[in-house]
C-alpha cells in the first residue's frame, strides 16, 4: 500500500526471515561467526539460543547462503516430529532418493551414513539445522545423538545446529540429556538489538527494500521504538510498518516521535485501557477488603457471633480465595454448611485436572479426536480473549499481595460461560465464579491440551486439501470471511494473516503448529 508512495520495491518490514534483510549487529555477527566456525571446523554440536523475534531464523537463513558448495545443508522447521519422521526429512532435505518406501530405521540411518561418507569422500561436509529445537522430545534429541556418532576415525560427518528458544537450555542441561549436553562444543545465545543499534537496522531495511532516500526517522523516533521494542527485531518491524502506513495516510515522509507513538497504540490496541480497566478492580478489590477487615474489627467489639452476617454483605468469591491459617475464619462457610474446597490448584493438581477434561470431552464426542499426539500449548493471552474460548484451559492465579509461598496456582476452567466461568476446585466439583473473579486473577500464561498429528504439514498458500477445507471451516466460525473450498486462496491468506496479527502470532500467513492449537482452541 505504501511502498509506491515512498518508492520502494518491496516492503522493508516485512516478517518473512528473508537473509537479505538480515542487519549484522555486534551481537547476530558473533552469533554468525560461532555457527560457520562449527560448522567449518567440524565441532559436531552447535547450540544458538535466543527470545521470541530476535531473528534466529533469518541468522539461519543467511547462514546457508554463506556456506560453500561442497557443505551439504539441510533445514528442518517442524520440531514435532518422531524420529522416524526425524529421519525420512533428513533424507528429503539432503536430496537422497527417498523412493525405497517405509524402510525401517536402520536403514534410514545407513542410508544417511551411505550419503555422509560419499560426500566426505568428496571433500565435502554436511549440517544440519534444527529450527525451533526446544520443541524437540527426548527420543528426537537421543536420535540426534546417535546421528551424530556418523563419524571416521577423525572427523565428524555431520555438523548439526540446534536453534531455539532460552528454553532449549534449559532442556539440554537436564539430567536426561547429560550425555547430548556433554557434546556441544559451540553455544551462543542471541540477544536483542541496542539501543544504538536501532537507527542501523531501520536504515538497512530501508535501503534493501529500495527506497529513493527522501523517508527519513527523527531521532526521536528511533528512541521511541527502542522503547516499546527492547531491540527484538521482529517487534521493530511491527512498529515501523505501521508507522509508515500512517505516514502514507497523512502525506509525511518524516516518520516523527508521534507518528510513532500512533503506531504504537494501533498495535496494542485497547490494552491500555484493558490495563486501566484492572488497575481499577485491583484498587476496588483491595478497597473490599480493607473493608471486610474494618467490619470483622467492629464484630470483634459487637460480638464474634455476629460476624457471618457481615460477610453476607459481600460477594460469595471473596470467601472462596485460599490464604494462610490466619485469614481461615474468613475463607470458611457457615459451621452448618459444608465446607467449599479451595478453587486455586497446585501444578502437578491442575495439569492433571486439564487433561482428565480433554479425554472427558473426547469421551463425549466433543472435543477434536484423531490427533496422534497431545501437546500442552502456552499461550499470553488477555482476559477479554479467554470469553471465545471453547475448551477447557487453565491460567496461573495472580495475587495481591503475593502469598509467600512461591509455588503457583492455577484457575482450571471448564468452559467460559455468559456470567463469567465454570471452574474445577481441588475436590474436582464445578464451581461458577464471575467474570470479574476471573479477571482478577487473570496471570495471562494461559495452557491447553492441544491433539495434533505428526503427519499433517504447515498449511501456506497455493495448498489444497480437506486440512486447508477444515482450518477454513473453523476461521469462519470465528468469524472470520473465507469459505471452505479445500483451496489455500489469496483470501485465506489475508484472513490468516489478520487472525495472526489479532493474536500477536508471527503474521506470515502460514497456519503452522501455533495457530492451529489457537483457532483449534476457539472452535467447537
Amino acid at each position: 500500500m505504501y511502498t509506491s508512495y515512498f518508492g520502494f520495491k518491496e516492503n522493508p518490514f516485512n516478517l518473512t526471515p528473508d537473509p537479505r534483510y538480515l542487519f549484522l549487529s555486534p551481537h547476530h555477527r558473533e552469533a554468525l561467526d560461532h555457527m560457520l566456525y562449527g560448522v567449518n571446523e567440524r565441532k559436531g554440536f552447535i547450540v544458538i539460543s535466543g527470545g521470541i523475534g530476535t531473528g534466529k531464523t533469518t541468522l539461519c537463513r543467511a547462514f546457508l547462503s554463506q556456506l560453500e558448495s561442497s557443505i551439504k545443508s539441510a533445514l528442518i522447521f517442524n520440531s514435532f516430529i518422531t524420529e522416524q519422521e526425524l529421519l525420512e526429512t533428513i533424507i528429503e532435505e539432503f536430496g537422497m532418493d527417498a523412493s525405497a518406501g517405509a524402510g525401517t530405521r536402520k536403514e534410514r540411518i545407513d542410508q544417511i551414513n551411505e550419503f555422509l561418507l560419499h560426500t566426505f569422500s568428496q571433500g565435502g561436509n554436511a549440517v544440519l539445522i534444527l529450527d525451533e529445537a526446544q520443541n524437540l522430545s527426548p527420543t528426537v534429541l537421543e536420535q540426534i545423538r546417535m546421528l551424530s556418532n556418523l563419524e571416521t576415525e577423525r572427523e565428524k560427518l555431520i555438523q548439526i545446529v540446534l536453534v531455539g528458544q532460552p528454553e532449549l537450555k534449559d532442556l539440554l542441561t537436564s539430567s536426561s540429556m547429560q550425555q547430548l549436553n556433554e557434546r556441544i562444543v559451540v553455544r551462543f545465545e542471541l540477544r536483542p538489538l541496542d539501543h544504538k543499534d536501532i537507527q542501523g537496522y531501520v536504515e538497512h531495511r530501508l535501503v534493501v527494500g529500495g527506497g529513493r532516500g527522501d523517508l527519513r526517522f527523527a531521532n526521536s523516533a528511533f528512541s521511541s521504538i527502542y522503547k516499546y521494542s527492547q531491540g527484538i527485531p521482529r517487534r521493530i518491524n511491527a512498529v515501523c510498518d505501521r508507522a509508515l502506513l500512517i505516514a502514507y495516510v497523512n502525506e509525511k515522509r518524516t516518520i516523527s516521535r508521534a507518528i510513532v507513538a500512533k503506531a504504537i497504540d494501533d498495535i496494542r490496541g485497547d490494552r491500555t485501557l484493558k490495563g486501566r480497566a484492572r488497575g481499577w478492580s485491583l484498587r476496588r478489590a483491595i478497597s473490599s477488603t480493607v473493608l471486610v477487615l474494618l467490619l470483622i474489627m467492629v464484630a470483634g467489639f459487637a460480638g464474634w457471633n455476629f460476624r457471618y452476617d457481615f460477610l453476607d454483605l459481600f460477594s460469595p468469591s471473596l470467601k472462596t480465595i485460599p490464604a494462610g491459617p490466619r485469614d481461615v475464619p474468613l475463607q470458611q462457610p457457615k459451621p452448618e454448611k459444608e465446607a467449599a474446597a479451595p478453587l486455586f490448584l497446585d501444578e502437578k493438581s491442575s495439569l492433571a485436572g486439564l487433561f482428565d477434561l480433554y479425554y472427558a470431552n473426547v469421551e463425549e464426542g466433543t472435543d477434536l479426536v484423531g490427533g496422534e499426539h497431545l501437546s500442552l500449548i502456552f499461550f499470553m493471552m488477555e482476559p477479554d480473549d479467554c470469553t471465545i474460548f471453547k475448551k477447557p484451559f487453565r491460567v496461573p492465579v495472580s495475587l495481591s499481595p503475593a502469598p509467600s509461598s512461591a509455588s503457583p496456582h492455577y484457575l482450571l476452567i471448564r468452559e467460559i460461560t455468559e456470567a463469567g466461568a465454570i471452574a474445577v476446585d481441588t475436590r474436582g466439583k464445578d464451581r461458577s465464579v464471575s467474570r470479574e473473579f476471573l479477571f482478577d486473577h487473570w496471570g495471562q500464561r494461559v495452557s491447553w491440551v492441544y491433539p495434533f498429528e505428526n503427519s499433517c504439514p504447515a498449511l501456506m498458500r497455493g495448498m489444497s486439501g480437506p486440512d486447508v477445507s477444515e482450518v477454513q471451516r473453523m476461521l469462519k466460525e470465528i468469524g472470520y470471511q473465507v469459505e471452505p473450498t479445500g483451496i489455500f486462496d489469496e483470501a485465506t491468506f489475508l484472513e490468516v494473516i489478520r487472525f495472526q496479527r489479532r493474536y500477536s502470532l508471527m503474521s506470515d500467513g502460514i497456519v503452522g503448529r501455533r495457530t492451529k492449537a489457537l483457532i483449534y482452541q476457539m472452535t467447537d
